[in-house]
């Protein structure tokens, strides 16, 4: 896994060490949770079926000097916003995330991609086949989560309705 630096899928790791998967499964989870009792530099992050060994984000700043590296200049508001309705959603077309927003995303999408927070996951078989969009391991990654599952839940529906009770009557609905 370290000398990857991408993350590995669990199959991966079993064939390479001529295991079962449930077996190389328990053996990283071990070892995720032995480099955090033992408060190491390094972890293992789990995403999804994939195991990445990474340094610990407490450490990061640290390594960007040492590594004269930039540090990234951080997502707007509109990024945010295109990556929960993708994260949400996907796959997704670009029509839709701008249905969804009311405004274009042709700029914010391709910066997503470029960053690595977004993949394009194939074409939807639509007259002029848009691309369909995704989240990426680098998504997950970044944002400190396992699986897409781990995703805090949408407001639900009736929630919704009742902010709408609430609101003052429409022009329409007063005439």
């Amino acid at each position: 896994m370290f000398a990857s630096g991408e993350p590995v899928a669990i199959d991966k790791l079993a064939d390479v060490l001529e295991i079962d998967k449930a077996t190389a499964i328990k053996l990283a989870d071990n070892l995720m949770e032995r480099l955090d009792q033992e408060e190491r530099g390094v972890c293992i992050l789990k995403l999804e079926d994939k195991y990445q060994m990474c340094s610990k984000p407490q450490y990061g700043e640290p390594i960007r000097k040492m590594m004269d590296i930039r540090r990234n200049v951080p997502l707007s508001p509109a990024s945010m916003e295109v990556l929960a309705i993708v994260a949400y959603n996907q796959p997704v077309t670009k029509s839709f995330v701008e249905q969804i927003r009311g405004v274009d995303c042709s700029g914010v999408l391709s910066s997503l991609v470029t960053k690595g927070l977004l993949e394009e996951k194939g074409r939807l078989e639509l007259p002029g086949r848009p691309l369909l969009y995704g989240t990426t391991a680098n998504f997950l990654r970044c944002f400190g989560i396992s699986s897409l599952d781990d995703l805090p839940p949408l407001p639900e529906k009736e929630s919704m309705d009742a902010k709408k009770e609430e609101a003052p009557p429409s022009i329409e609905e007063i005439s």
